[in-house]
């Protein structure tokens, strides 16, 4: 009866008493609130998951994922807070996968308590992707909440990622390395307010259709840097990189000279770029883009786009081979038209105002 009689109240068919009122608002209030803290953050396991880490079954991450079932039923790892010293290397798996890191706000890397730390180049691996601190060769993926570094420094190409599959999704995770940090090589890739750190073709791949969304870049100083390097190969190649409402800067705690990054360089003759909706900090050079060498300039074919961007780093007069482009992209264009229904599209860390950072 006193349910009834409070859901009549709500409804206004009855007048509660003033304080009874403030009472009930005050429970609302605060129902909210706890709402939507539990809403921003993930600090348990899912019913389910390997756990790793402290309390968990698995002391590291790679022992979780070589007791992955190969099964089509989606399987879940959860890493309680730790730095882990290992590489990982996730093979193709029959069924989707998600990877979450303890955190208490998963919309915001700067609040993640997971990390992942090797030291590899190609100093000491045969190939690039060899040298990757995290390597994904599965599809229907999603990593949320992992910081991912190779601390290997320059010298060398030392990857902290190779995403070398379709359909994954990265939601809140940092990828700090110096050259080579991020290698997204084929396939729909979705980063979303993810951080990638680093100076030399940082972000670079060949089949790649990837979009960034509301991501940090941080460039490290350097005389000349690149945050792209795109390989696409051919005009019939799908391969776009699109930055979209990101923001380039210096790396926390550095000082890096006005004008010494370029959004990009051709990897290969057909390689296809745009940032738009984007801040760009002084550290990005006003001619905007580079040839690969000026042995080598490889510009014949390149699509390199701009719109809407803002920041100091976002005026000058741009090198002639790069364009504004006329309207922005969507991500249908990049992604596909169907892309909010795939497993690597977490709609949840998309929509929610309450995981922004």
């Amino acid at each position: 009866m006193r349910i009834y009689r409070l859901g009549m109240r709500i409804y206004g068919l009855i007048e509660p008493p003033a304080d009874e009122m403030l009472s009930f608002l005050n429970v609302v209030v605060l129902a909210l609130a706890s709402a939507t803290a539990v809403l921003a953050s993930r600090t348990s396991p899912p019913k389910g998951a390997l756990v790793v880490g402290k309390g968990g079954q698995y002391e590291t991450i790679q022992a979780a994922v070589d007791a992955l079932q190969p099964t089509e039923k989606e399987q879940t790892i959860f890493i309680y807070p730790g730095i882990y010293h290992e590489q990982v290397s996730i093979k193709s798996l029959p069924g989707p996968l998600k990877i979450y890191g303890y955190t208490s706000h998963r919309g915001s890397y700067a609040a993640n308590q997971v990390t992942i730390v090797a030291g590899h180049s190609q100093k000491d691996k045969r190939t690039n992707d060899l040298t990757a601190t995290l390597r994904v060769a599965t599809s229907h993926f999603r990593l949320h909440n992992v910081n991912v570094i190779n601390d290997f420094g320059k010298g060398s190409q030392a990857l902290a990622l190779s995403a070398r599959n379709t359909d994954q999704g990265y939601y809140a995770c940092s990828f700090i390395g110096y050259q080579d940090t991020v290698l997204s090589q084929v396939g729909v890739q979705l980063f979303h307010r993810c951080h990638i750190q680093g100076a030399t073709d940082f972000i670079f791949g060949q089949d790649g259709q990837t979009w960034f969304e509301k991501c940090t870049i941080s460039v490290l100083p350097a005389k000349t840097g690149y945050v792209t390097a795109s390989g696409r190969a051919s005009d019939n190649s799908p391969s776009y990189y699109v930055f979209n409402g990101t923001t380039i800067k210096a790396a926390p705690g550095t000082e890096v000279k006005p004008g010494s990054y370029f959004l990009g360089r051709p990897w290969d003759s057909y390689a296809r770029v745009a940032f738009q909706y984007s801040r760009m900090e002084d550290v990005v050079n006003g001619a905007g883009w580079h040839v690969w060498k000026e042995s080598d300039e490889r510009i014949g074919h390149v699509s390199f786009g701009e719109f809407r961007n803002t920041g100091p780093g976002s005026y000058g007069k741009r090198v002639w081979f790069a364009k504004n482009l006329t309207k922005a992209l969507e991500m249908d264009d990049i992604l596909g038209e169907h892309h909010e229904s795939a497993y690597y599209f977490d709609s949840s860390s998309m929509s929610s105002d309450a995981d922004s950072d």
